[in-house]
């Protein structure tokens, strides 16, 4: 008889999370569930955590445990709440994490999964982003093993597998292009945030739907690609690529160009990551090549999107630049969402604390934290003094 593997599930509200619950459910028979966290969504983490028999939900918010431990009342499920029982629930001795709490705030957990030597599927890509060579260089230290849940990167790590990952070409990410893949600078001055939010391939949440909309999104993407596979930064391309079908390409020296397909189902990453090196079923649908009928490709276009320029950027100077622009970014998308800056000032606020902040070498995990709480003070300061 095969042993059950345990998970946590970090961030189980949100669309990974939600995701991650269907194909947990699915399978019974292969995972029992550890702990569930969420950042403030009482209701919906409670109901994850009965769903899937956890052992344990705690809440982000320390002002809502009173709600959750009401909520689970009678239910024989630990609950606990803010930054530090966050972290006790991920060492907490589940076999798997899946990371996917939204932005910066994951990076403790995640952080402290991986010092217990867990396998991490990654689903928060600001954790590579923020402290990509600080946390591989944990990954190693520890024995972790980090399974990308991104498609993109889900789809290049099985393209890569079992093969020789030092000779590659090329890397080729895809993108969708986001909602205004066609509209023109002049039309995108006026994008609503309903507009902003209307992914038209995938269901995600707000502010990874913001991100896509700008290609931050893709531009994080970027670095965290360099960060996990050995390839230099200009070995690695985007495209757009609107249909959502091909999750992503490797190019090899002899001209050779692998890739994975599939539809637009995040919960087909999310089951290799739980089910690594084996495979699982899930229920997502399945392509009709002849409906589909053609795949289209074009390259993007960084003067409407500067957001993958200043991705760029950020990796090429490294330091403390990709943490900038990552806290930068979520503080801006966060204005966007209440209304307060335009649709465009969300790429522009990030180049202007990019500018003015600079980039410094980077030693530390400590200085990985001030450096983003540094930015999120002096970003908050320019929206207020723009308006």
């Amino acid at each position: 008889m095969t042993l059950k593997k345990s998970v946590s599930v970090f961030g189980v509200t949100g669309s990974i999370g939600a995701s991650t619950v269907d194909v947990l459910k699915s399978h019974t028979d292969k995972y029992v569930v550890e702990a569930v966290t969420a950042h403030r969504n009482v209701d919906a983490l409670a109901k994850a955590a009965i769903e899937l028999g956890a052992k344990c939900a705690v809440i982000g918010d320390p002002s809502c445990f009173a709600d959750l431990r009401d909520a689970l009342a009678g239910k024989g499920i630990e609950s606990a709440a803010g930054e530090d029982a966050l972290i006790e629930a991920a060492e907490r001795p589940s076999d798997i994490v899946i990371a996917a709490i939204v932005g910066a705030a994951g990076l403790k957990p995640t952080l402290a999964a991986i010092r217990r030597g867990a396998r991490i599927g990654l689903a928060n890509k600001e954790t590579l982003v923020c402290a990509g060579a600080l946390m591989t260089a944990e990954i190693s230290r520890h024995g972790a093993t980090l399974i990308p849940v991104d498609s993109e990167h889900s789809a290049i790590f099985q393209v890569l597998e079992d093969r020789e990952e030092t000779r590659i070409d090329r890397i080729l990410l895809t993108a969708s292009g986001g909602p205004f893949r066609e509209w023109s600078l002049k039309d995108m001055q006026s994008v609503t945030r309903v507009q902003a939010l209307a992914h038209p391939n995938w269901e995600m949440g707000a502010k990874i739907s913001i991100d896509s909309a700008t290609m931050m999104n893709k531009g994080l993407e970027l670095i965290e690609a360099w960060h996990l596979f050995p390839v230099a930064e200009e070995q690695i391309e985007i495209v757009v690529h609107p249909q959502s079908v091909v999750h992503s390409m490797v190019e090899y020296p002899d001209g050779s160009v692998l890739a994975q397909l599939g539809s637009p189902d995040m919960r087909t990453p999310i089951a290799y990551a739980l089910s690594w090196p084996d495979r699982i079923k899930v229920d997502a649908p399945r392509l009709d090549f002849a409906t589909i009928g053609r795949l289209n490709f074009e390259a993007p276009d960084t003067n409407r999107f500067p957001a993958l320029r200043l991705a760029r950027q950020a990796l090429q100077e490294g330091g403390t630049l990709p943490t900038v622009l990552n806290a930068a970014n979520e503080v801006a998308v966060e204005a966007f969402l209440n209304d307060r800056i335009g649709f465009l000032d969300i790429a522009a606020t990030v180049e202007k604390v990019m500018t003015r902040l600079g980039s410094e070498p980077l030693t530390s995990l400590e200085q990985v934290f001030e450096t983003d709480a540094m930015v999120r003070r002096e970003t908050s300061a320019c929206l207020v003094s723009a308006s």
